[in-house]
């Protein structure tokens, strides 16, 4: 005969019989997987967040204006740039001279310093500046000076102008294309634009 009274009904599962003492209260439970899944989302998040402000930092950096620095050019704030050739360089006598222009060439991730983008025609008149683009408004070739002729004239398709920039013949559908100059001292700033080609409006392409 057995010396153990038989288990209440219902009872045999209990933990008291089972000694079930190492299961987790529901609560408990819940907080633990609450915080184990905010972690996982912060492991994620952080490397995510520092990878894009890494490729957006060049788009939302504002390009830096006033110094050359590593051989770089210098401009200003509303985008002219100092030529090389002074002031004091420039004849006198208002013949026109030839020069390139070089900006710094920046795209989202890239700088290249000291990039050729144009060539312009200068002249000084009574220490004045005027300064035109080369480029021929008809269909973009170079525009070349001819001094016996004393005129600028495009040797692709005879376009001719006289030194003031005025179109002297029918074929280019616009003057010289003049741009935006300053004079500091002796330097010499030039706001270069490109500008369409064909057209008699003068529009920055």
């Amino acid at each position: 005969m057995s010396s153990h009274a038989p288990a209440p009904p219902g009872a045999e599962g209990s933990c008291a019989d089972c000694h079930c003492s190492d299961h987790t209260p529901p609560r408990r439970g819940f907080l633990y997987k609450f915080f184990a899944g905010a972690l996982s989302v912060v492991a994620g998040v952080i490397p995510g967040a520092a990878g894009l402000a890494f490729f957006m930092d060049p788009l939302l950096r504002k390009p830096k204006t006033g110094g050359g620095g590593s051989g770089g050019v210098v401009k200003d704030a509303e985008g002219y740039i100092k030529m090389s050739i002074p002031l004091d360089a420039l004849p006198n006598d208002g013949a026109p001279q030839k020069f390139a222009v070089f900006d710094d060439i920046i795209n989202a991730w890239n700088k290249q310093p000291n990039q050729p983008i144009g060539s312009v025609w200068l002249r000084k008149i009574n220490n004045q500046v005027i300064a035109f683009n080369v480029t021929c408004p008809h269909l973009g070739c170079a525009v070349e000076h001819r001094s016996a002729q004393g005129d600028f004239y495009c040797p692709c398709h005879t376009s001719a102008f006289a030194l003031d920039g005025k179109k002297l013949n029918q074929i280019p559908p616009r003057d010289m294309d003049s741009l935006d100059v300053k004079v500091s001292g002796n330097d010499i700033w030039i706001k270069f634009q490109n500008f369409r080609g064909a057209t008699s409006e003068k529009v920055v392409s």
